[in-house]
């Protein structure tokens, strides 16, 4: 395996499009609607019709939700609402088609995918296609200790960035990127203080697992111990990956960089996934521009992350549940953005060049 160089991403990760948005933008202003009538439906458009190179932009038909799954050894010291090693039961529950995120990505139509990346359990008792990722059982306790070793960390990079290589390769239009992790906000938590340069209590929220004020306490104290493991390594990325994410979050990192070298767009769901593309722009500044935020959570470290990459929610429901939930929600806005920039009809270009419009005779009034 050759040795992962970091920095190639950088060169590798474009913009998209700019002379198709302003294509886009140019044919919205022919459209049969008032100017600004949709408001961020039409920003959305432009940009889709930037990442995909095309004017007017196709429907997004083929969605598929990712989702990490991983135990963290942190969990043990009682930060989460859910008892450490449970996130297994989070896996079976999306595989059986019971959990909130299961029941929406049937709704929406973009299949749930779960990759263990560090499940603390047995791996026979899950299919197959579930564990192949899988680097370790469970990642370390990032307080005392590194969450995985060098290796492992390249390890679980690479499989987040062959998952999406897969994705592209099956010609997915949006992809969906949640987690299903028990002890997971709490290394996002010190991911985020880290680069952000802020304090413990700052980050530190009660999780998609409400907790009690002592739960709170033991929690900004375990990020508080994993910043000071984390400062020295701020200037490396995948070290800083290695010492207090774990498995899943590395895999998720991996993941967005190698999402936004295919030209495949995502839309984020809640701090986890924040936190891993806040160290993905560390990475490669340009990527970005292929996320969309689909909720706030309430969790203050998702909100400095976010405001870090200059990426504005596009919903605020107050969902707290995780697993991707809350950009699955945002999912079918980004699809109406889809369907109203390709099927509004337009107006012909003053030269007769423009497409034919047949039925429209006015403006909306």
């Amino acid at each position: 395996m050759s040795a992962l160089n970091l920095d190639d991403f950088a060169n590798l990760i474009e913009r998209p499009d700019g002379g198709r948005r302003r294509d886009a933008e140019e044919r919205r202003e022919r459209r049969f609607v008032q100017p600004a009538a949709l408001g961020r439906l039409d920003e959305l458009g432009d940009w889709l019709a930037a990442v995909q190179q095309q004017v007017p932009v196709r429907p997004l038909d083929r969605v598929s939700t990712v989702l990490f799954a991983g135990d963290h050894g942190v969990a043990g010291l009682g930060v989460s609402g859910r008892p450490a090693g449970s996130a297994v039961d989070l896996v079976r529950a999306v595989l059986d088609g019971t959990s909130p995120a299961a029941v929406l990505a049937r709704r929406f139509g973009a299949a749930p995918r779960v990759v263990d990346m560090a499940l603390d359990c047995d791996p026979g008792e899950l299919p197959e296609d579930v564990t192949r990722h899988r680097v370790r059982r469970g990642s370390g306790r990032i307080d005392v200790e590194d969450a995985l070793t060098a290796d492992e960390a390249e390890q679980a990079f690479r499989a987040g960035m062959a998952i999406a290589d897969e994705e592209a390769d099956a010609g997915t239009d949006l992809v969906v990127l949640g987690d299903l992790s028990v002890g997971g906000t709490t290394a996002a938590g010190t991911l985020i203080a880290a680069l952000c340069g802020t304090d413990a209590s700052v980050v530190t929220g009660r999780g998609g697992a409400s907790i009690d004020d002592l739960a709170w306490m033991r929690k900004c104290a375990a990020v508080r111990d994993a910043l000071r493991r984390a400062r020295p390594v701020l200037g490396d990325q995948l070290a800083l990956l290695a010492t207090v994410a774990g498995a899943d979050l590395t895999a998720a990192t991996g993941f967005l960089l190698q999402s936004a070298v295919r030209r495949t767009p995502v839309i984020l769901d809640g701090v986890v996934s924040a936190a891993c593309a806040l160290v993905a722009q560390r990475i490669a500044f340009r990527a970005p521009d292929w996320w969309l935020a689909g909720q706030a959570s309430g969790e203050p470290a998702q909100g400095k992350a976010l405001d870090r990459i200059a990426l504005t929610p596009l919903l605020d429901h107050g969902v707290t549940a995780g697993e991707g939930t809350g950009a699955l929600l945002a999912l079918p806005l980004v699809q109406a953005a889809a369907s109203l920039a390709a099927e509004l009809p337009v107006r012909e270009d003053q030269d007769g060049e423009g497409p034919a419009v047949e039925g429209a005779d006015s403006a909306d009034g």
